[in-house]
């Protein structure tokens, strides 16, 4: 009988708790996102219009970078944790272990495409530039008569002679930023000299040359203005809405533009996501009703609103496999 009571006993308490859970996440009802500032303008436009189309309240999205979104949203589960978030890179096996062992479920949630571009002052001068010269500028080691060796480059021309004769400086995001990982996959490792370490070829220079901007990319578009020769690294869309005072580098031999990156000509492009938490969904309205309200053809379809401030839309076939796993919440797999 005693070990009955226990039993019962201990029923009660994690009913008790799961209750307790439950009632904390219900008396939340507005979305809460994090994360990526490449996606920040996409969500944003889509939840004002959630808004106002919806009877849902207008989510609130703060713009922390994907690294440092993922970190709030993998933390755990209940109201004091963001319900999704936004990223510009996909997510990370350690981060979907460190979800898993904090009882948070990710449903991955792809929206379609976006270059990384280098973009300057149309007052300044224009570049052409390959990702060898991109590495050049921004390694930390370069290889000189066959050794690796603290970069020496402070001028363009340095690198090559064609190149304009200004200095380098490069305005561009920090380490928890998906856009940081995406270049660094993207022209980093690809252009990596022969004799630097397979590790080593990520590491960006820290002597000046390359300034850590912070997440809010359309303030690297204000220095911009006030700095002709510095370039700035940042997603498409802020290129595309900038058009007037910005133009974008050439990257090897192709312009950053909407038909180059849907191509898949442009070299620096990558996936943008957000990711849904499994446990919320049921518990904090909206959920499901936002991320297809993202999905839908009217936004990230071909002839979306979305396209407008640059996203580069998913095959209609891809974008339905999207809907189909977000109604399914199908869990995020790693790879």
């Amino acid at each position: 009988m005693k070990t009955s009571l226990t039993v019962l006993a201990i029923a009660l308490a994690s009913f008790g708790s799961l209750m307790t859970g439950v009632a904390l996440a219900q008396s939340r009802d507005q979305l809460q996102i994090v994360g990526s500032s490449t996606v920040f303008p996409f969500a944003t436009s889509v939840a004002e219009r959630f808004g106002q189309t919806t009877g849902f309240p207008t989510p609130i999205i703060e713009s922390t970078g994907s690294g440092g979104g993922l970190k709030l949203f993998c933390a755990g589960v209940g109201t004091n944790t963001p319900d999704i978030a936004n990223a510009s890179r996909r997510i990370k096996n350690s981060e979907i272990e460190t979800c898993i062992a904090n009882g948070v479920t990710p449903v991955q949630v792809r929206i379609g495409f976006d270059g990384i571009v280098l973009a300057n002052s149309k007052s300044g001068p224009e570049f052409n530039l390959s990702r060898e010269q991109i590495f050049s500028a921004l390694a930390r080691n370069i290889i000189v008569e066959g050794k690796p060796v603290a970069n020496p480059y402070r001028q363009w021309s340095e690198i090559d002679p064609s190149l304009p004769d200004v200095a380098i400086e490069v305005l561009g995001p920090p380490p928890t930023s998906g856009t940081r990982d995406a270049f660094v996959e993207l022209v980093m490792h690809e252009a990596c000299q022969d004799g630097i370490e397979e590790n080593k070829c990520g590491d960006i220079r820290e002597d000046g040359v390359y300034v850590d901007a912070g997440e809010n990319d359309n303030l690297i578009v204000q220095k911009l203005a006030a700095n002709s020769s510095a370039i700035g690294i940042f997603g498409f869309s802020f290129l595309d809405q900038n058009a007037d005072t910005l133009h974008g580098a050439i990257v090897d031999d192709v312009k950053p533009e909407f038909e180059n990156i849907a191509a898949g000509t442009y070299p620096i492009a990558r996936s943008l996501y957000f990711y849904i938490k499994k446990e919320h969904v049921g518990v904090i309205p909206g959920i499901v009703e936002y991320a297809l309200t993202f999905t839908s053809e009217g936004a990230a379809g071909e002839d979306g609103y979305l396209g407008e401030k640059g996203l580069i839309p998913l095959s209609d076939e891809d974008r339905q496999t999207v809907i189909a796993d977000i109604n399914n919440l199908t869990p995020v797999q790693k790879y």
